[in-house]
């Protein structure tokens, strides 16, 4: 007997919770091991295309958008403010990520 199919609502709640529990394994990971942290982002980011659920924009912060590994300011990443934007730069990689600030 087969069990009952999951709707795409309920798949988005386990997909998210997964999420939010990898990312924290990775955060808790990347003093010992920045290769598990890493393998933990692409897991999360994988569930995230499956699923076609979004990563929430706390966690988006926290890792490369080119070589996706997870980062951490001051260790292998470092953050600035400067002409209306935050600049993110990966120390892995040497790319940036330009974000936007918002005028209040």
């Amino acid at each position: 007997m087969s069990k009952p199919a999951l709707s795409k609502q309920q798949q988005k709640l386990i997909a998210l919770e997964r999420m939010e529990q990898l990312f924290q394994e990775a955060e808790q990971a990347f003093s010992v091991n920045k290769t598990l942290a890493d393998r933990y982002i692409s897991l999360a980011r994988k569930i995230s295309m499956k699923t076609k659920a979004k990563i929430p924009l706390k966690y988006k912060r926290r890792f490369c958008k080119h070589c996706y590994s997870y980062l951490r300011p001051g260790v292998n990443s470092r953050i600035r403010t400067g002409q209306g934007k935050v600049i993110i730069s990966c120390f892995e990689c040497k790319k940036f990520t330009r974000i936007p600030l918002k005028k209040s």
